[in-house]
């Protein structure tokens, strides 16, 4: 049917230009002679000039009826061409499936093949015939080894032993083949030991390991470094071959290619592998504050993963320096990067943070943060191994990183960066084709030249319409602003009905039912998008026809309605000082081509005509679109297994399924009316949507699956014991304390063999002691108390260390605020241990011996104070004080809580939390350790 619709049309251009070829060189012709002339042609029979849209009018008329003789005598006016005529040149509503379905097509036909396009891997036989290239086989070689070492926790034997071993010796088998002659190597393990504040707690670390590497050519005088960061510990459970074992195994493989290579470069390199990242970002702070090469540094590329395979997204850059993007656009080979990318991270949407910002806040050192993003769902699990890591993933990445260190280490901006700090960037690569990059400066002023262009096209527009149809500029002026708020209430529409949804989905406790199933999007957010964006216009046209202006044109009005949408979303974000406006500028450029060319020629006034140029210059704009928000899909699809119980997170998805729609189709859509009877076309894709619902309540809309895409349960085999002020223990006592990871809970567990019996709300506890009476790990946790969850166990938890708190003194000291007591206390016990400080009524800490920042910032932090220790190797017992301004002698005076994390898999599990987690369905995966918590009050 879609064919027979195009000869049809194209039948008619042919006839057009074969049989009329002195009419249609008058037609261009009078083109360029200027407005008034431009509206007309002049008919060969009789030589009267008239109205190019009757000329295509009454070709059309003769071609459905045969009677095309070459007569064009006769002369009928536009504007009083008959509604039956309009309908009769209509298309049948059905030819609107195929109309949509070929956009449907193109999104999987272009943008998906080339989202998931993956360079051929490098073999170690190819090296020679292939001098200079990342050669990925000897990197997965080395990540191989990685793997097999297992789980990299912070304090565990294998993160600060067996890893650290594992990387000097590669280090070592790199400087045998170095080139000595050329290039100096150092290498240094570092032993850092500091503090710093982040989220809301506080920080404090001794021991970690990071291995240093320092590779320069002899011939170099530069003092100024490029930074190569990645980090080797892993979470709990995981053995991190993705996050972050893959760019440890580029980092080596870049390291080696660049010592062997036979042309020197300007800049030292510093490869930085961090070993404790995830603890969190405590190797980069211990490095940017403290090692000896750190003040050289001048620029850092950052390497994350944020699941396992795909290419690295380059999402943070700068900050300002746009000089970086020049270099990555020169360099990058497979480029793939986005501001709207950056702002959303910086905005703080995503659940997790890199080492660039330590490196950023800390160091002042600008650089480029990338991450792989394709299949989330493994990340921080047990399925995050070699198996999962693809060898072409590996070669892309490191086809990038050696290309970027390359010119970064050649680079004259190194020498003195600050120089060059001129403010951020805008960049998006289109389809991994090509890279775009300009200053923040050129894209104000592109954003507002391009809306500004565009109204004024819609605007010549619209006075064209009105000349040729013979009505006022009022008349065609007070249609617009009803077309144009019809419009608004489609794109409030378009971003309503989706989150409509996510909120009925949530109300049944149904979300997250796209999490393994991805494509049932199309059908719970994407049509009834589409059905919000369309459904104004399309009851106005049905239900209030409108035969004193064409149908063609009242279809044309709808996407300029579109396009003044857009102009004004691009001045209004471009005055708050965003650099997203890019996506509005970019469906201006193409919507004002397409515009621009049909009022330069007939095609504006010559009945749906005007329609191909609009949807073939559509097309780059509509799979740049597609492309952009599937990525956003498919790094925010597996977050939302961690989002957290306290947010809706198919709220996030359908905004995002919503705002690519508006984007994608907001030139496309509309055309739904283009086509007789298109309430039915609405209809259709409301059907499409229930019937998607359906699919989603049932088993198929279940969320997770064994291994693929698996539902994170984290929990602590807790030993508890509250000291009241006299000594006396008031509570002893074990459980299972539970961190929600999603939205879902625990209630996907309900009628599994789990023995969930007894759980309640942590909430609970949270008037009577500090931080609820709950070992909470990170200050994310400490957070999400309210809706943490206690299962009390009979059996008593056996922690496999102990955790000592000894009271050294009491005694009374001139403070700030006066008289204040101190108390000094020494603390021992495993690798992770937090303190929890709440001063009780009436008093107030004056000061301690850790950093101040949370006590010098009141507004920001607040009771209970969270700070957290760490140590890599064995470290000595904590001293520490704390000062309190109390006028009360003798009382209570705060509540402290002190807890211990035995993480590691060094600290053997008792026997009922093993069993306990045995009972749990193979589509989960658990993340668990001992804990022990003590109250006092003191």
């Amino acid at each position: 049917m879609w064919n027979r619709y195009l000869q049809r049309v194209f039948a008619a251009g042919f006839v057009l230009v074969s049989r009329r070829t002195q009419l249609t060189l008058s037609i261009w012709a009078t083109a360029v002679a200027g407005p008034r002339q431009q509206s007309v042609s002049r008919d060969p029979g009789n030589g009267k000039v008239r109205p190019c849209a009757d000329f295509f009018a009454e070709s059309m008329e003769s071609q459905a009826k045969g009677t095309d003789n070459g007569n064009y005598s006769g002369t009928v006016l536009f504007n009083v061409l008959s509604k039956e005529r309009a309908l009769r040149w209509r298309l049948a509503w059905y030819y609107a499936v195929a109309f949509l379905l070929l956009w449907v097509a193109l999104f999987s036909a272009v943008v998906l093949p080339l989202f998931h396009r993956l360079p051929d891997r490098v073999t170690i036989a190819q090296e020679s015939e292939q001098p200079g290239e990342f050669v990925a086989e000897r990197a997965q070689n080395m990540l191989h080894q990685f793997d097999r070492i297992g789980p990299k926790v912070v304090g565990s034997v294998a993160n600060e032993v067996t890893t650290v071993v594992f990387l000097i010796d590669a280090v070592q088998n790199i400087r045998r083949d170095m080139r000595n002659d050329l290039y100096e190597l150092e290498v240094d393990v570092q032993e850092p030991a500091g503090a710093f504040t982040i989220g809301t707690m506080t920080s404090m670390y001794q021991g970690i390991h990071n291995v240093v590497v320092k590779l320069s050519s002899k011939s170099s005088q530069s003092e100024s470094y490029l930074l190569l960061n990645s980090h080797f510990d892993s979470k709990p459970s995981s053995p991190g071959s993705g996050d972050d074992g893959t760019m440890v195994v580029v980092m080596l493989e870049v390291l080696r290619q660049m010592a062997i290579s036979e042309t020197p470069f300007e800049h030292p390199i510093v490869f930085l592998f961090n070993g404790a990242e995830e603890n969190p970002l405590q190797g980069s702070h211990g490095f940017i504050t403290q090692h000896k090469w750190a003040a050289n540094c001048k620029a850092v590329i950052n390497l994350e993963v944020a699941g396992s395979g795909g290419r690295e997204l380059l999402f943070q850059s700068g900050p300002n320096h746009p000089w970086l993007m020049q270099y990555y656009k020169t360099h990058a080979k497979h480029p793939f990067a986005t501001t709207m990318a950056e702002e959303i991270f910086q905005f703080g949407m995503l659940p997790s943070d890199t080492d660039f910002r330590i490196f950023r806040d800390f160091g002042q050192v600008p650089g480029l943060d990338m991450a792989q993003i394709n299949n989330g769902y493994v990340y921080h699990t047990a399925f995050d191994n070699f198996a999962a890591v693809p060898g072409r993933s590996v070669q892309s990445t490191g086809d990038n990183v050696l290309s970027l260190v390359r010119g970064f280490a050649n680079a004259s901006e190194m020498y003195n960066t600050k120089e060059h700090s001129k403010g951020h960037s805008v960049f998006f690569d289109f389809l991994g084709l090509f890279f775009v990059y300009y200053t923040e400066t050129t894209g104000i002023i592109l954003n507002c030249v391009i809306a500004v262009f565009s109204l004024v096209l819609v605007g010549v527009s619209l006075w064209r319409m009105a000349r040729l149809s013979e009505l006022t500029a009022g008349q065609i002026s007070l249609w617009f602003a009803i077309i144009l708020g019809l419009h608004v209430v489609g794109f409030l529409l378009c971003l309503g009905l989706p989150l409509l949804m996510a909120v009925m989905f949530d109300a049944g406790d149904r979300s997250l039912t796209y999490f393994s199933n991805n494509w049932l999007v199309l059908g719970l957010y994407v049509c009834p998008a589409v059905i919000g964006l369309v459904l104004p216009l399309t009851l106005y046209y049905t239900l209030k026809p409108n035969a004193q202006l064409s149908h063609s044109y009242h279809l044309h009005i709808s996407l300029h309605a579109h396009c003044v949408i857009l102009a004004i979303l691009s001045i209004v974000l471009t005055a708050l000082g965003l650099r997203i406006p890019y996506l509005c500028m970019i469906s201006l450029v193409f919507y004002a081509a397409a515009l621009l060319i049909n009022l330069l020629s007939c095609l504006h006034d010559g009945g749906y005509y005007w329609v191909l140029t609009v949807q073939i210059l559509q097309l780059m704009p509509f799979v740049y679109f597609c492309y952009l928000f599937y990525t956003f899909l498919v790094v925010f699809f597996p977050m939302m297994g961690r989002n957290r119980d306290a947010v809706n997170p198919d709220m996030l998805i359908a905004l995002i399924c919503a705002l690519g729609t508006f984007f994608a189709v907001g030139f496309v859509a509309p055309l739904i009316n283009m086509f007789r009877r298109s309430t039915l076309v609405l209809l259709g894709l409301g059907v499409v949507t229930f019937v998607f619902s359906m699919i989603a309540v049932s088993e198929v809309g279940f969320p997770y699956r064994p291994k693929t895409s698996v539902m994170r349960v984290n929990f602590l085999h807790t030993r508890r014991i509250f000291y009241e002020y006299d000594g006396a223990v008031s509570v002893n006592d074990s459980g299972y304390y539970f961190d929600y990871q999603d939205r879902r809970a625990l209630r996907p567990l309900l009628d599994s063999s789990v023995n969930l019996s007894g759980l309640i709300s942590a909430e609970s506890h949270c008037d009577a002691y500090v931080v609820c009476g709950m070992p909470c790990f990170w200050s994310s946790w400490c957070r999400a108390l309210s809706s943490a969850a206690w299962l009390p166990r009979e059996a008593e938890v056996l922690p496999p260390g102990s955790l000592q708190l000894e009271l050294l003194d009491k005694s009374a000291v001139v403070g700030s605020r006066g008289r204040t007591l101190r108390y000094t206390f020494e603390l021992a016990g495993p690798p992770h241990m937090s303190l929890f400080i709440r001063p009780l009524a009436g008093v107030v800490i004056d000061d301690w011996s850790f950093i101040r920042n949370m006590l010098d910032e009141p507004e920001k932090y607040s009771a209970p104070y969270q700070i957290y220790f760490s140590h890599g190797t064995a470290g000595a017992p904590i001293t520490f004080h704390i000062d309190f301004a109390t006028s009360v002698a003798d009382a209570p005076v705060f509540e402290l809580g002190v807890a211990g994390h035995f993480v590691s898999s060094d600290y053997p599990r008792d026997a009922d939390s093993l069993k306990f987690v045995a009972e749990f369905p193979d589509f989960v995966h658990v993340m668990e350790w001992p804990a022990l918590f003590k109250r006092y009050i003191f």
